[in-house]
């Protein structure tokens, strides 16, 4: 595994404000157009609420498999990339240190790409599961929301996972970017690529079941988008994130056996 800047490590603060200042627009606006996207795309859906759904299943068309995975794919980087900016940037500052002193570089790009295909993925698996719960008649075609028993199973389930080692793991390689680092720095466009999918691949085991819980709380609301993304960003990024995920892991188990009993 080669040495990521000589054997020294700086981080982001380090990086000349212009630099630093050109990434986090470009990852603002990744983020703002993703939104916007997502809020057109979704603000017609949730004003449908009210109307009867309809009884029978109507089968997806390729149309409906495209227009669903387009929205899991733009609501990707609008609810991830804020919380993945510290890993960004770390990757950037080494990289401009060894453009400065003539060594190959990888655009920082390259890595962002990585990181977004990983949860591209989990993008076409979202999109497989909603049409599976919607085949079963057990979310709503137009909110977006699993009925009352099976949303009531999917927050107990996220509840139980915040509290396993796995959840702990997958964290703490998203709060650490200097480890993550040291640890799978790969050389070369290839490897800025697969550094990407696999701390991508981190960041969607520590939070996978708290984006399953837009299938509970319902997949067409924005409100409950901006709010699953400001608690992964407080998870990830504030101090005493592994204690953040547990107190809240506690508050999802109690929370889902409550709303069981009430179904």
């Amino acid at each position: 595994m080669s040495d990521p800047s000589a054997g020294r490590l700086r981080p982001p603060r380090d990086q000349p404000l212009r630099d630093r200042v050109v990434i986090w627009l470009g990852l603002a606006a990744v983020t703002a157009i993703s939104w916007l996207y997502v809020y057109r795309q979704m603000g017609a859906m949730e004003g449908m609420a009210d109307i009867a759904v309809p009884a029978a299943y109507v089968p997806w068309t390729a149309a409906d498999f495209a227009l669903n995975m387009a929205i899991w794919w733009a609501m990707m980087p609008g609810m991830m990339l804020p919380s993945a900016a510290p890993m960004i940037l770390t990757f950037a500052t080494i990289n401009r240190h060894k453009r400065q002193r003539g060594q190959p570089f990888v655009p920082t790009m390259v890595f962002t790409s990585g990181y977004l295909i990983a949860w591209g993925v989990f993008g076409i698996f979202a999109t497989l599961a909603d049409w599976g719960f919607e085949r079963a008649a057990l979310i709503s075609p137009l909110t977006g929301k699993l009925t009352p028993i099976v949303g009531a199973v999917v927050v107990t389930a996220a509840g139980i996972y915040q509290l396993t080692p796995l959840k702990s793991v997958c964290l703490t390689h998203c709060r650490s970017p200097f480890d993550f680092v040291l640890n799978h720095w790969r050389a070369g466009t290839a490897g800025a690529l697969r550094m990407g999918a696999e701390h991508g691949l981190y960041c969607l085991g520590c939070c996978w079941f708290l984006m399953a819980l837009l299938f509970a709380a319902g997949i067409m609301s924005p409100l409950w988008m901006a709010a699953i993304t400001v608690f992964v960003f407080v998870e990830k990024l504030f101090p005493g994130g592994q204690w953040i995920a547990r107190i809240s892991g506690v508050a999802m188990l109690g929370f889902g056996i409550y709303l069981i009993c009430q179904a």
